[in-house]
């Protein structure tokens, strides 16, 4: 590659890197100003500078400001553990919500909820109550990480280790059926008040601690770069180079962990995002250089995750739309052509 296609290449990141942080910006804005009730924009801004009557101020600060956070941070953390699951797994499919991690944090939660209610509730989920939903979310995410990864190594076939992943999902739903079979009316309110969580159910501490969380995860993603990028040749080329197989592995583990667990901890399970939107990113870059990718897909993650966001509120209309419907919609076409594109060449070309 010359001097000049190097140039043209480079202009050509940063100019999408442009255009793709004034899209973060401009649907940050949008889902702020915009929802399920009409607000004139000037009620929106004497809201934002606490010159505002009280109702228009609750519904702008206390529930589309968090929203529109809670949003952004989710698309972030489900784009980044997607992007390294299929780096990690060499495989394009791979995804928290498709290889079970999500169920596995689930059932950690469920485990938090079902099993200790009595100090914990949906009531008092506050300060240390929300840190033991989103720990126990990560050793559930964990536990199904390391999990599909001894048998990753055993199985080649990417669609079998997906099937596996669907079956652990299955088995994991399973088990957290029994336990809410088994356990009181006090207890069973609790989880499914729960499972009924969406981007605009969080408590100012736990986005919080969701924020806290990602943040982390994305500190440890961006100083795992050099390793997604070795893992993405093989891991005997990682060993040639002096890279710590089983260090590296762990940290990309634990990062995942925490960023599917924390969204899954308080938002639930929200699928499509994290497989679909490593691959948009790919496609936008035309790169597979992770130095690209990482932010890149944060990026692309924050804005289809408000641009949903914004359509499942159905501005206007006083009615708002489960926001997995709108991601499923978006991501399953991607899926869709993944599949048949890995019929031809590797994913990740």
């Amino acid at each position: 590659m010359n001097n000049i296609e190097i140039q043209y290449k480079n202009k050509r990141v940063a100019l999408i890197f442009s255009i793709l942080i004034v899209l973060l910006i401009v649907f940050f804005i949008l889902d702020v100003f915009l929802g399920s009730v009409n607000l004139k924009i000037s009620e929106v801004f004497q809201a934002l500078t606490g010159h505002s009557g009280s109702d228009v101020e609750t519904i702008v600060m206390k529930f589309r400001l968090p929203k529109a956070l809670t949003a952004m941070f989710v698309g972030i953390a489900l784009s980044l553990s997607g992007l390294q699951m299929q780096t990690l797994f060499r495989n394009p499919m791979a995804g928290p919500y498709v290889l079970g991690v999500s169920s596995g944090a689930s059932l950690g939660v469920a485990i938090v909820i079902l099993g200790f209610s009595a100090g914990i509730t949906t009531g008092n989920l506050h300060g240390l109550g929300n840190w033991a939903l989103v720990f126990s979310a990560w050793i559930g995410a964990g536990a199904v990480m390391v999990l599909i990864m001894l048998i990753s190594s055993r199985i080649q076939d990417i669609f079998v280790i997906l099937v596996i992943g669907l079956m652990l999902s299955g088995g994991i739903s399973a088990v957290v059926s029994i336990m809410q079979y088994f356990s009181n009316e006090t207890m069973l309110k609790s989880y499914v008040i729960w499972t009924m969580g969406s981007l605009g159910n969080l408590t100012g501490s736990q986005l919080n601690v969701l924020m806290i969380s990602v943040t982390a995860g994305i500190i440890l993603s961006l100083a795992s770069v050099k390793m997604l990028n070795a893992f993405l040749l093989g891991e005997n080329y990682a060993m040639s180079i002096g890279l710590n197989i089983r260090f590296s592995r762990s940290l990309i583990f634990a990062c995942t962990c925490i960023l599917a667990g924390s969204v899954t901890a308080f938002c639930g399970p929200i699928g499509f995002i994290g497989i679909a939107v490593p691959h948009i990113a790919r496609n936008i870059f035309r790169t597979s250089d992770h130095f690209i990718l990482v932010p890149g897909s944060m990026l692309c993650g924050g804005i289809i995750m408000m641009a949903s966001d914004l359509i499942s509120q159905m501005p206007g209309t006083g009615t708002m739309l489960p926001v997995n419907s709108i991601t499923s919609l978006i991501g399953i076409p991607v899926v869709i052509w993944v599949i048949l594109r890995s019929g031809k060449k590797s994913g990740f070309a």
